[in-house]
């Protein structure tokens, strides 16, 4: 199960599901407030959008072994959905956090606050948003919204002290993402409870695209051990 990260929307992963499609089934969650999704409203609080997510996926998670995958604000979005699911009793067998400082180390940061124009500026400079997208107004109305409401649910989200999960936890991180840190996401290691491991890899922000390859290695060695 892939989460998106801010502004993101379920289609940044078909390349995933295009690799993987022999090895797992392999889904997006879809946000509320973009594409099929557009006329819903995005609460812009991590928290709330972790019991609607984990709300609509926990039937389906209970009969089979369960990956998550997240990037950024996806991460936490994972983490706390999981979190959720392994407090009813049910098991995620392994976690991905990509991206994205662990949830206990916060950051004073205001992108939600910024005009439209600043919140563009952002997404230019981290280069997740395709930029022909960004130079279409019309687009952007539609979009903006739901990016700012994420950024305001990740921007505001607190991490509940000694918060854990129980599943095994890989953590990824680009060598020059201006978002996290190694100490920041070494920091992840502290919300596990099982094995957990730090890959550092080449790029920035959205590392996920340049470093594919291995990363859709480090996925499928994981999906093979739960065939």
């Amino acid at each position: 199960m892939c989460f998106p990260h801010a502004g993101g929307s379920a289609s940044f992963y078909f390349p995933v599901s295009a690799q993987l499609q022999s090895d797992a089934e392999v889904f997006a969650v879809q946000y509320p407030g973009r594409q099929d999704r557009r006329r819903e409203t995005s609460p812009g609080d991590l928290h709330t959008l972790a019991d609607q997510v984990h709300a609509a996926l926990r039937d389906s998670l209970q009969d089979r072994p369960t990956v998550f995958f997240g990037h950024s604000m996806g991460a936490t979005l994972a983490f706390e959905v999981a979190r959720r699911h392994e407090a009813g009793g049910g098991e995620i067998a392994h976690l991905f956090a990509s991206g994205r400082r662990a949830p206990s180390r916060v950051r004073d940061e205001n992108v939600h606050r910024l005009t439209d124009e600043g919140i563009v500026e952002e997404l230019t400079l981290l280069a997740g948003t395709d930029t022909a997208l960004l130079g279409d107004e019309e687009i952007l109305r539609m979009i903006l919204p739901a990016i700012r409401s994420d950024y305001q649910a990740i921007e505001t989200y607190r991490c509940a002290p000694g918060a854990t999960v129980r599943a095994p936890l890989t953590v990824l991180t680009g060598d020059s993402d201006p978002k996290t840190s190694h100490d920041e996401a070494e920091s992840w290691r502290d919300h596990t409870t099982g094995p957990f491991d730090l890959h550092v890899r080449p790029g920035g922000h959205f590392f996920l695209g340049s470093d594919a390859p291995a990363i859709i290695a480090m996925l499928r060695k994981v999906l093979t051990t739960l065939a």
